[in-house]
């Protein structure tokens, strides 16, 4: 789902008001719009166990719905296997917003009761494990409606003067309109969804448009099937008055093409307005075909179905958005891999499905617009320093908050940025796209969590990501260097400290790539920090005019300073260490031998803070008194050899 999140990069797309022009001059990483939620009906996240007694197999809706209200009506079949040791009461999710007439298993009428949002149908006669049973439910209403995360929502587009309705389920929303089982871990194995309407109006949704039947008093039913494994909150309905734009992609291998069927406001200015974007579906299907394995429902479709809404919502086969633009299409587009075809296990690794969408905007910026993947990515790093806190891993308390799990700077834009990291840590593209199309194939129909993908790019790499995942999924923050660095005949010394946003992960152990620029051009050189203070030492006979740290972003940081010592850091005089660091009350230097020294503590704005000489080879410094921070440690013995080290105060 590209959304606004409710703080998305600033870009906070204002729900149903902002006109053509200014949506798509905006960036599209406005992802879900949430402002006005004043009125949005929040459905109950708490459920029954008994909905782990049935595995979902199949679900057919058979619903009418016109373009000017959010009424619904008809009847939805769920076809389903008994896990339990017996079925006597079969439980789904329904809001008591809406009516039900009557439910039906296999055939028979039973009864029922409702709490909390959820329906329980009394089984007379127990159905055991392993059959299979079919369970029909007649109901009706017109549900709550209003903000970003209703289930079902109508509204005018001010832009372009069509009326839609259309239906939003992801997170908790899928039982605001029709009855379902909200549990991501059990994919139906398809689905069919008919709907019935007025003959003005086209009805878009998953899957294939199998057949449109004329009925009686000037309705149509659009009759939409799919056979592919499906999570409840990726079916969806669009109701209004469309024209249907179709177009093809050809991925690489595929002998077929691919249709791309989209349903575009019945306005004639609006195809015209977007079809330039629209016709980059084909190159966005035919690169993310080729990186992550082919288009997953390739004998289907790829669509979209516009309604008035600030972003889009990645369901199966047809996204519903409320414009056209590059990163809007393609990261909706993405979704098809990581988050329909592989859907995250629990909404505590929404990164599956976000992080990899975000990260998929980068790739087509790469790919297909060559140029432009750093400024995006700069922009998604200064969106994620913008604050210090949060994990990309939703902690378990906070995953049934809409607001956490979609939240932009964290989900999303951090998401993406780790992958990318990741992906610098591999040091091997070929390496890393084979990690993707493999999680794909290995997952596929399926779910999966950020620790599948970790052990599955361990077993592939060979590396260990373990401490990769607790610094930057699991844990929060991101780290913050000061470089001192001086060349010393044919070396390169490099002193590196590392501080971190936040104390909840102290410390970030990283590949950092320096960028070392002299005369004759730029070299870069890749350093292991497993240390919140380390020394390098690298063989550099060419004269350097400048060093860089990590100046195209693979790794998420902050670069305090880097500053160039004379002649501090390339002493060749003894060693010697300074411990503890980080310390908040003293530092201990030992050295080699006793002799004479100067020694000096400066900040790293170059004021200096303590000084004095000693004679001994082991020396107490108190720094109780010095605020936090970084300070730099300056020795000099009697024949004017120095040397200077880091430690942090804390």
């Amino acid at each position: 789902m590209q959304k606004s999140n409710f703080l998305k990069r600033s870009l906070l797309f204002v729900l149903f008001s902002l006109n053509a022009l200014i949506l798509t001059a905006q960036r599209a990483d406005a992802y879900k719009t949430s402002i006005n939620k004043g009125q949005q009906y929040k459905s109950t996240l708490t459920q029954t166990p008994l909905l782990n007694n049935y595995d979902v197999k199949f679900y057919f809706l058979d619903i009418a719905v016109e373009r000017t209200s959010v009424d619904i009506s008809g009847n939805v079949t769920i076809n389903a296997e008994v896990v339990s040791a017996a079925l006597d009461t079969f439980a789904f999710d329904l809001i008591d917003d809406l009516n039900v007439d009557s439910v039906l298993i296999n055939g028979v009428s039973c009864t029922f009761t409702r709490s909390n949002n959820e329906v329980f149908v009394k089984i007379n006669t127990p159905i055991s494990q392993g059959s299979l049973f079919s369970a029909k439910i007649y109901y009706w209403g017109t549900p709550p409606s209003g903000g970003f995360f209703s289930g079902i929502s109508n509204a005018t587009s001010q832009s372009w003067g069509n009326q839609i309705t259309w239906t939003l389920s992801e997170a908790f929303n899928a039982n605001q309109w029709w009855p379902c089982k909200q549990v991501l871990q059990d994919k139906a194995d398809s689905s069919y969804v008919y709907v019935t309407t007025s003959s003005p109006n086209k009805a878009g949704s998953n899957g294939i448009l199998e057949n449109t039947v004329s009925l009686p008093n000037s309705k149509v039913r659009y009759e939409w099937k799919s056979r592919h494994p499906i999570n409840y909150y990726l079916i969806s309905i669009s109701v209004g008055k469309y024209v249907d734009y179709s177009i093809y992609a050809h991925p690489a291998g595929l002998n077929d093409s691919i249709l791309i069927q989209n349903y575009i406001y019945d306005n004639p200015a609006t195809l015209p307005y977007f079809k330039t974007q629209i016709d980059l579906t084909a190159d966005f299907i035919e690169l993310y075909s080729e990186l992550y394995g082919l288009y997953p429902f390739w004998d289907e479709k790829y669509g979209h179905c516009m309604a008035p809404l600030g972003g889009g919502m990645e369901h199966q086969t047809m996204t519903t958005l409320g414009m056209f633009n590059f990163n809007l299409t393609c990261h909706e587009l993405s979704h098809q891999w990581f988050g329909d075809n592989v859907t995250c296990a629990t909404w505590s690794d929404i990164w599956i499905n976000e992080g990899f969408a975000t990260y998929s905007e980068y790739l087509a910026q790469q790919y297909l617009n060559s140029g432009q993947e750093g400024p995006w990515l700069a922009d998604v790093h200064s969106n994620v320093l913008s604050e210090p806190n949060g994990s990309v891993y939703i902690p378990v308390l906070q995953a049934t908050d809409e607001n956490r799990i979609f939240d932009g700077r964290l989900s999303y834009d951090k998401g993406a940025a780790i992958i990318h990291t990741l992906r610098f840590e591999l040091q091997n593209d070929t390496t890393f796209f084979n990690i993707l199309k493999t999680f794909q194939n290995q997952y596929k129909d399926s779910v999966a969590t950020g620790n599948d993908l970790k052990v599955l790019a361990e077993s592939m790499s060979g590396k260990n990501f373990t401490d990769f995942f607790n610094q930057w999924y699991y844990g929060e923050g991101y780290p913050i260097f000061n470089v001192v660095w001086a060349q010393y005949d044919d070396t390169l010394h490099i002193s590196n400290v590392q501080t971190t946003s936040t104390t909840t992960t102290p410390l970030f152990k990283t590949l950092l790539p320096f960028k070392i620029h002299t005369v004759n051009g730029d070299t870069v050189v890749l350093l292991q920090q497993n240390q919140l203070s380390e020394n390098f030492k690298v063989p550099f006979a060419t004269a350097i005019n400048s060093l860089e740290l990590d100046p195209d972003n693979r790794v998420l940081k902050v670069v305090n300073n880097i500053i160039q010592s004379s002649n501090e850091s390339a002493d060749k005089a003894e060693d010697f260490s300074i411990y503890p660091s980080p310390a908040t009350d003293a530092i201990n230097l030992q050295f080699s031998e006793p002799k004479n020294r100067k020694i000096s503590v400066f900040d790293l704005n170059g004021r200096l803070i303590l000084e004095f000489e000693t004679d001994n080879s082991f020396t107490n410094i108190s720094i109780v008194d010095m605020k936090q921070g970084v300070y730099v440690v300056k020795v000099i013995d009697k024949q004017g050899l120095n040397q200077t080290k880091r430690i942090v105060k804390l």
